[in-house]
């Protein structure tokens, strides 16, 4: 466990107060939470904020292009069977809101911590975190986060040596090259249903031989190491042996994979993998993702993809044809500007689905859905697209903005 903080200095107490000063005012404004620019002013009193406020805490560290703030939730949920846990629950991943997080966290015992992937390097030295889970790595937002093995290689660089227990997906051959340079890792068998980021040898550039569900570089041996933890089916195998049943209230594959991690990530922190698990079923929902809404007297169910990776995970999950489906793309900054990741997503996997086409980028993804040879009716907004859905619960798949603006407009 962490030992006591020293008390804040004047200086980082006086950070602290403008902080929270900054984000009320931005929140009475209806700007949001308000936590990012409340974190922005207070590391602009105080740059070492981040690493006093983080002191008395065992700082768990989670990071990955899909599934972090789930399995965030997931872990802090788990942790509170041990004692009190501050996390950045809404998402703000990057230093300012995880600063804004933990100035709320005197009385925590655990931090547990979402971060983007680009700033893991930098916050994990900050915090000094004591143990790190990485679930994944795939292509998203290239034109702010950089090509997948530059990122990999960025990680592998910050965390050599670190003293952390890195808990880390021994099926993605990216987290595995990142994950190596660690002295002290654990290895969880979560999949990989997205394979088209590793095809390549993080390592050496050779070819992936991938047969069965492992890999192995047949130029320089870069391999799957053996995991010690393992999602099989509806059950958690923990490094025993023992299989420990998965319960949760969440959808997917993707959440199950999310949910072995998060046992490993507790089990370090001696919470058994049966109490963990217990406790993940509590979680129904996470920041308005898979809620099931009441909207024009129609349920929706909100459902957040972002990238390639996500979408496919996203298509595993939905009820079967004829459910009807709204699918809404953004190209703002938090998304990413550039839109040609929807070629890389399969969309005839939604063959048999009404589908209904709104966001910003509603014609780029028209011509996308044409090209897939899928009937589609674009819309002007999610009033007009719930009006002229065939019966059923709807099915809304929506990147970052266009699901932001979803939930304001649905009312959740």
């Amino acid at each position: 466990m962490a030992g006591n903080s020293e008390p804040l200095s004047p200086r980082a107490k006086l950070a602290v107060t403008a902080g929270r000063a900054a984000a009320a005012v931005s929140k009475a404004a209806g700007r949001g939470s308000g936590s990012v620019i409340g974190g922005k002013v207070a590391l602009r009193l105080d740059p070492d904020l981040l690493g006093r406020l983080a002191q008395h805490l065992d700082v768990i560290l989670v990071s990955a292009t899909n599934g972090k703030t789930t399995t965030t939730r997931l872990i802090a949920e788990a942790l509170r069977a041990a004692g009190p846990v501050v996390s950045n629950a809404l998402g703000a991943n990057m230093p300012a809101g995880i600063t804004s997080a933990l100035a709320g966290g005197s009385d925590a015992r655990y931090g547990v911590i979402e971060v983007d992937e680009k700033y893991l390097a930098g916050v994990a030295r900050d915090t000094e975190p004591k143990a790190i889970a990485l679930l994944n790595l795939s292509r998203d937002q290239l034109d702010r986060a950089a090509e997948t093995r530059m990122l990999a290689e960025k990680w592998r660089e910050g965390l050599t040596g670190t003293k952390a227990i890195v808990i880390a997906n021994a099926d993605d051959p990216l987290i595995v090259w990142a994950a190596s340079s660690s002295p002290n890792v654990v290895w969880v068998a979560a999949g990989q249903e997205w394979k088209d980021d590793a095809w390549s040898c993080p390592s050496c550039g050779g070819v992936l031989q991938r047969p069965g569900d492992d890999w192995v570089c047949g130029e320089c041996g870069f391999r799957r190491p053996v995991p010690s933890w393992a999602l099989n089916g509806d059950y958690v195998l923990d490094p025993h042996g023992a299989a420990w049943p998965i319960h949760l209230q969440l959808p997917g594959r993707a959440n199950k994979a999310n949910a072995a991690t998060s046992a490993a990530v507790a089990a370090a922190f001696g919470v058994p993998p049966q109490v963990a698990l217990e406790r993940m079923y509590q979680v129904q929902a996470v920041a308005g993702r898979y809620d099931v809404v009441t909207f024009q007297e129609r349920q929706m169910r909100l459902l957040l993809a972002k990238n390639p990776a996500g979408w496919l995970e996203t298509f595993s999950l939905i009820d079967p044809p004829p459910t009807p489906v709204i699918l809404s793309v953004n190209a703002r900054g938090a998304d990413g500007t550039d839109t040609s990741w929807l070629w890389d997503v399969d969309y005839t996997r939604l063959a048999g689905h009404p589908i209904c086409v709104i966001g910003d980028r509603k014609l780029d993804l028209a011509v996308r859905l044409e090209v897939a040879g899928l009937d589609f009716r674009v819309c002007a907004d999610v009033d007009e697209a719930v009006r002229i859905s065939p019966p059923g619960r709807i099915e809304t798949i929506a990147n970052y903005t266009a699901f932001q603006d979803l939930r304001r407009r649905v009312g959740n």
